[in-house]
């Protein structure tokens, strides 16, 4: 380092040419330099959706669920296998370790997909694989409005927009919430169809017969070759009525005399609503891995593209965008880097009081800084929080080498006289070895950062090696530019007092007063260092207590963004109406809070599509509105009233809980609020997700539900379990004997309510030549003949003979209950056995329990009874600690604060006894004094205890099923 300062004092164009190409290829780098919120540290998920109509969760988890998860099982680098089936749908979601590259894992997953598709059910569609983290809310959200019918609306935003959109660089998910989508309906009458003594598969097989074009082969002649088409296809959706189904005694039976065809819409599953109006909204969701920011741009410049296509009255108009917040971020964390350079200029200026000086050293900051870009670009980073906040940090760091050599070149100058050119040679030589060993173990410190393991060491992996760089670089100014600016940049009479005998001018004024404070404390220190080690001693171990007393995150928490979102579970058989009837009310309610701008609802969205989840996104005032800035306190100044800045402030926070406060009166409602999931590893977006693993779902509902009910006591809110075993359903019980007597098949009766009841979505495709595309003809049965049961039960299957039963002569149609089933297994490498299933309980922190809720609810977890083979954990990544065997066994639930609160009776109590079978293990819910019914239904009671107890939960659960089955056939009740 001596010889390249030496060097670059005596060649000073060779000094700044090799700053400057450093810093032009930093300036160059920054400029294609993605942004980011956070590093890309997503783990690589790959999900598998497979759907099969009318199936219930239990079909589907063994039919396609189980299937799937054992060919993909085999994959190699495996971190978790889960899945979750519900009615007729199928996720199975695959998480790959850290390393695993994410292209290769899908296509893997692909592989292994493809092997046991002849194994999986026959009417089911096929299996879409994507590379997402379904866990992740919608970065962008894009509303679609005009004065027009929703069907317009809905072709408009799945033909024209949502194409465009999907074929932008990133996305993984462009999904349609609040449309009605278009499709030739097919109704057929129950009464009609038994008069005619024909089974609806026959109906079917005619749509499917009678409605193809075929190709015929070429007819060639001796000059010219002519293609042979069987032109079988309906030009009209009116001409589907006219289709003969069968001839009866030589007269045709056509669709018109069953039913009748309409060019209608799908049954709507969805509803969206921006401030109350119906819209239809799309919402982008990202790849897995990809960049927030650029797959937002890449969409956003497709929408400037395709809104030429659009109508002049279409509007598009964007609601949710995370790049707002992330460049908002940006922008601030590079004001504070120029105003920290700044400042640390300034604090050389007081000390050097020479401009030159100040120069000299200031050089050095945008060099490093600038010159860390290149870096950046090279390792494939990005702008983000962390490396952005690496350089800040480093402003105050990178300037120290320069300093440092400046100083003792000063030095030279003010007290051995000597010229500022021999001098440059001299100091910097004198002061070499101490200033690499300062820059090398600053780099020692946070190079190490990077190579930490797991998902910190991929978060952290930015930070450390941008902060390194810039310390490099530092030292690299330090040793080339800083001596030669300042051989030539400083001048003797400036240092010197005025000559030979004088003072140096630095010394005197302040720089004296300190120098003199600062000796007479050495001097004590020295004298007295029994007292300074206890001191120093007594600091250190302070940190132990401190420590516990911070709050501990892994991210920032609790950001005021000025949106969140709010999730609204209603229980398990709502309907859309009832649920169009739950988010009217609870708009209502949001729309006249303080601050308010923005309310966009949703029902049926997300990630199981299911009609009884809600969800609202609400954007409030931005901050220089709502709380204390400098600006407002200006312009009250200017208005003569400066107490204006301190009134009417409320905080995100505060507007969140007047939101808890207002869908807590709702006791049959469970809502959580929560800000909008900015950084995801792969599990779920919750603050909190604790899992009770075990093979009875009952008994996991049950100790996931009594779980959830110390919510308060553990410092948590917004509490909530991910199994429900209270979905209504009607199982169709065969009486084999009769059946056989009468020659029906079960697979007929099967099929044939699958048909008559769940309807075929896809029959045929009906070709609108007009818009040049496809749409689904769909057959069904007519609304009153499918959706009461007594009617259900008078329907039609056909037997070996030709003949038509009643279904009521074969079967019985009790209401049940059924579950959404959530199976977990992980790595393959460990011996946890596959096919387990699980509860999860997700919820957010409230402020005064976040330091320990997790804490608290994991050992709550521990505590709390469960059947053998019972297991927990908290989130995906948090290892899983097997239980004990007991039902009950001293539960002593930990407040935020440590205290022990509500201590429950021990397994050996009489009275407690029945609780140790798991099956009869006590469901429990939440009963508020304020809390009023939104959809009607009444909570089921706590009961314990032999018949008794199965009798009287099987009353409360058939009467939440049945009252659910009323609100699906649009009889709710408690309408508000």
């Amino acid at each position: 380092m001596k010889t390249l300062a030496a060097l670059c004092i005596r060649r000073p164009v060779f000094a700044a040419m090799l700053i400057l190409a450093l810093v032009v290829i930093g300036s160059a780098s920054y400029l294609g330099l993605g942004v980011d919120r956070f590093p890309a540290v997503d783990l690589p998920t790959v999900m598998v959706r497979t759907t099969l109509p009318g199936a219930s969760p239990e079909e589907t988890e063994v039919l396609i669920s189980e299937r799937i998860e054992e060919a993909i099982n085999t994959v190699e680098g495996i971190d978790e296998l889960r899945s979750i089936s519900g009615p007729g749908s199928s996720v199975v979601i695959t998480t790959f370790m850290l390393d695993r590259d994410i292209e290769s894992a899908a296509q893997d997953v692909r592989d292994r997909v493809s092997s046991v598709l002849a194994d999986l059910p026959r009417d089911i569609d096929p299996p879409i694989i994507s590379k997402q983290d379904n866990d992740t809310s919608p970065v962008l959200t894009i509303a679609v409005s005009a004065d027009r019918p929703l069907r317009e609306l809905t072709e408009i935003a799945d033909k024209v927009i949502k194409p465009q959109i999907e074929r932008s660089s990133g996305v993984g998910e462009v999904e349609i919430v609040g449309g009605l989508e278009r499709a030739i309906n097919v109704w057929v009458d129950a009464d009609r169809l038994g008069a005619y003594q024909m089974p609806i598969a026959v109906v079917r097989d005619a749509l499917v017969r009678q409605n193809a074009d075929l190709p015929g082969g070429n007819v060639t002649s001796s000059s010219r070759e002519q293609t042979l088409r069987t032109m079988g296809r309906m030009e009209d959706p009116r001409a589907f009525g006219d289709l003969v189904i069968a001839t009866r005694n030589g007269a045709p039976i056509r669709v018109r005399d069953l039913g009748w065809a309409e060019d209608g819409t799908k049954e709507q599953r969805s509803l969206s609503r921006l401030n109350g109006v119906p819209t239809v909204t799309l919402s982008v969701r990202r790849q897995s891995g990809a960049n927030t920011v650029a797959v937002i741009e890449a969409a956003k410049a497709s929408l400037a593209r395709v809104e030429a296509q659009l109508p002049a009255d279409v509007a598009l108009e964007i609601i949710r965008d995370q790049s707002r917040y992330i460049y908002a971020a940006l922008h601030e964390i590079n004001r504070h880097l120029v105003l920290g350079s700044i400042l640390a200029c300034l604090v050389v200026l007081t000390f050097m009081r020479s401009w030159r000086a100040t120069v000299i050293a200031g050089v050095a900051i945008p060099a490093s800084v600038i010159s860390t870009f290149g870096m950046m670009a090279a390792l494939d980073f990005t702008l983000n929080s962390v490396t952005m906040l690496a350089l800040v940090l480093m402003v105050g760091i990178v300037i120290d080498d320069a300093i440092v050599v400046l100083e003792n070149i000063f030095r030279f100058v003010e007290e051995k006289h000597m010229r500022p050119f021999e001098a440059a040679a001299a100091a910097t030589a004198e002061i070499a070895l101490p200033v690499m060993a300062t820059t090398l173990s600053l780099a020692v410190i946070f190079i190490p950062v990077s190579f930490m393991s797991s998902i910190s060491g991929r978060f952290l992996y930015q930070f450390g090696i941008t902060a390194a760089v810039a310390i490099m670089v530092s030292l690299l100014v330090s040793f080339t530019l800083t001596p030669m600016m300042g051989a030539r940049l400083l001048r003797a009479e400036d240092a010197s007092g005025g000559g030979q005998g004088h003072a140096p001018v630095s010394r005197g004024g302040f720089y004296a007063i300190l120098d003199r404070v600062y000796m007479a404390l050495l001097g004590w220190s020295m004298r007295c260092r029994v007292v300074i080690v206890g001191l120093a001693a007594i600091v250190a171990l302070s940190s132990i207590p401190l420590y516990t007393m911070v709050r501990q995150e892994y991210i920032p928490s609790g950001v005021d963004e000025a949106e969140f979102e709010v999730r609204i579970t209603a229980p398990e058989g709502a309907s859309v109406p009832a649920m169009n009837d739950v988010m009217l009310a609870l708009e209502r309610d949001v729309r006249v809070l303080p601050g308010v701008r923005l309310v966009l609802s949703e029902v049926g969205g997300g990630f199981l599509a299911s009609v009884n989840q809600g969800e609202m996104y609400v954007r409030i005032a931005p901050h220089h509105e709502r709380l204390f800035t400098w600006s407002r306190l200006l312009t009250g100044l200017v208005t003569l009233d400066p107490l204006a800045a301190f009134r009417n402030n409320y905080s995100q926070d505060r507007i969140m809980q007047m939101v808890r406060e207002r869908a807590g009166r709702y006791d049959d409602l469970r809502v959580q609020v929560r800000n909008i999931p900015s950084f995801s590893i792969g599990g779920g977006p919750s603050e909190l997700d604790l899992a009770l693993r075990g093979p009875d779902l009952e008994s996991l509902a049950a100790y996931g539900e009594q779980l959830r009910l110390q919510a308060t006591a553990l410092g948590i809110v917004d509490a909530d379990t991910t199994l429900k075993l209270n979905k209504p359903e009607l199982r169709v019980e065969i009486d084999r004997a009769r059946a056989a007597d009468l020659g029906v098949d079960t697979e007929d009766i099967a099929v044939a309510l699958r048909l008559m009841v769940g309807g075929d979505e896809e029959v045929t495709r009906f070709r609108d030549t007009s818009v040049n595309d496809d749409y689904d003809v769909q057959l069904r049965l007519s609304e009153g003949d499918r959706n009461d049961p007594d009617a259900i039960a008078r329907l039609l299957v056909p037997g070996d003979r030709g003949q038509l039963v009643r279904l009521d002569n074969l079967v019985r149609l009790p209401l049940r209950g059924c579950t959404v089933a959530d199976r977990s297994h992980g790595p393959t490498a460990t011996s946890e056995p596959a096919g387990e299933r699980r509860t999860g309980l997700c919820a957010g922190r409230s402020a005064a329990g976040a330091p320990r809720s997790g804490r608290a609810a994991r050992h709550a977890a521990g505590l709390f009874g469960r059947p053998c083979g019972t297991r927990a954990g908290a989130g995906a990544h948090v290892p899983r600690v097997p239980l004990g065997i007991h039902a009950v066994r001293d539960l002593h639930v930990h407040d935020p604060r440590g205290a022990v609160r509500e201590p429950r009776a021990s397994a050996d109590d009489p009275a407690l006894a029945a609780d140790c079978d798991p099956v009869r293990a006590p469901v429990a819910l939440a009963q508020r004094a304020d809390a009023q019914p939104l959809l009607g239904a009444r909570p089921a009671r706590p009961v314990r205890g032999g018949q008794e107890e199965r009798d009287s939960a099987d009353r409360s659960h058939e009467q939440l099923a049945r009252q659910g089955a009323r609100s699906a056939l649009g009889h709710h009740g408690g309408k508000p």
